[in-house]
């Protein structure tokens, strides 16, 4: 039995989730398994009527469940930050979910902006760390609002948040690396960091990463790329990546990117991790207002995010059906992944990949 906890959220949140736990359903159903599902209703609604966000004794409710499917957190009438920093940051952070992971996969039938990439040449994945650098509020403000005026946001991370980021991406690259899912070519995890800039920071990056290397997991190819030549490469030679390592600011740059690669944000998925904890699992669009309640939106990347979900409680039969039957709708039914362009309402992309992960 798995526990999950559901929180549609806002604009067509509440639409592309009920596809994910409609595919989540066909798909415990084929493969013996159940599932308990739970319903929360936090975002801008509730901040509307409540002015709650997310509460203590949510934190505490949550740490009950074994994952966590989000659906969008974004209202137009209330202010930005107030729920991106109120629900998904408090959650994270509370619930130390330190790893973000975002595949890269380009699936038949979709098309990138990369000229002449096929599905073999955009495969990998980034292990981005998501509880320090920037994100910490670490730094202030002073002699606001004056010319001199001083703003410092300071980038921290300890040798604990390093190394546990470090571990997982090593475990990831073990069990996951492009030589694993038989395409030929050793496992390899690269660090991506700025070590002639960021002297501090990721000189502790990269001293981490090759000890742990070489202690840990020799069997592990290691590489490293400076940030910016990382960017470049997603563009130029996407086929050349299996598993990338970074810190929490440019892995938040550099998954958008990946996300653009692999056709967009409307077959994005993501999972904010605490492999010893409770994980939170979500499409990368955002609520999309304007089409709320219309059944047009692409419901794809929420069925991503619970494919995603299922791979880590250890259904891995279950994930691999649905990835294969979501490359199955890519490749033979929908035209795009557009809202209101796929040629199929919302629920009827649902249902097609529910009655492919049922065969």
């Amino acid at each position: 039995m798995h526990k999950i906890a559901v929180m549609p959220g806002d604009g067509t949140g509440p639409e592309v989730t009920a596809e994910a736990v409609k595919v989540l359903k066909a798909a415990a159903s084929k493969f013996n398994f159940k599932v308990e599902l739970t319903g929360f209703d936090f975002g801008g609604e509730r901040y509307k009527r409540t002015g709650e966000t997310l509460p203590d004794s949510a934190i505490e409710e949550l740490r009950k469940f074994d994952a966590i499917l989000l659906g969008a957190i974004g209202h137009p009438d209330v202010a930005p930050g107030i729920l991106e920093k109120g629900i998904l940051l408090k959650a994270r952070f509370a619930l130390d979910q330190y790893i973000n992971l975002r595949p890269v996969k380009l699936f038949p039938g979709v098309e990138t902006p990369l000229k002449d990439k096929k599905p073999e040449d955009i495969d990998f994945v980034v292990v981005r760390e998501n509880s320090g650098d920037l994100y910490t509020g670490t730094g202030g403000i002073t002699m606001k609002g004056t010319p001199h005026e001083v703003a410092v946001q300071s980038s921290v991370y300890s040798r604990f948040q390093v190394d546990r980021c470090l571990r997982y991406a090593f475990n990831y690259a073990r069990k996951y690396g492009k030589k694993s899912r038989g395409l030929g070519k050793k496992n390899t995890l690269a660090l991506s960091g700025k070590t002639n800039v960021l002297t501090y920071v990721y000189d502790l990056w990269e001293r981490a990463f090759h000890e742990m290397g070489d202690k840990e997991f020799p069997d592990i190819a290691r590489e490293y790329y400076h940030v910016d030549a990382t960017t470049m490469w997603f563009v130029k030679n996407p086929e050349w990546f299996d598993i990338i390592v970074t810190g929490n600011m440019f892995g938040d740059i550099i998954t958008d990117l990946g996300a653009m690669i692999q056709g967009g944000m409307g077959i994005a998925a993501g999972g904010n991790l605490n492999p010893e904890g409770v994980s939170m699992f979500e499409p990368i669009g955002g609520s999309a207002p304007k089409y709320t309640g219309q059944g047009v939106i692409n419901p794809l990347a929420a069925i991503c995010a619970a494919k995603m979900m299922l791979s880590t409680l250890g259904e891995e039969k279950a994930a691999d059906a649905i990835e294969k039957a979501v490359m199955y709708v890519t490749s033979k039914k929908i035209k795009s992944l557009a809202a209101g362009r796929m040629g199929y309402s919302t629920s009827q992309v649902g249902d097609l990949v529910a009655e492919k992960v049922a065969e």
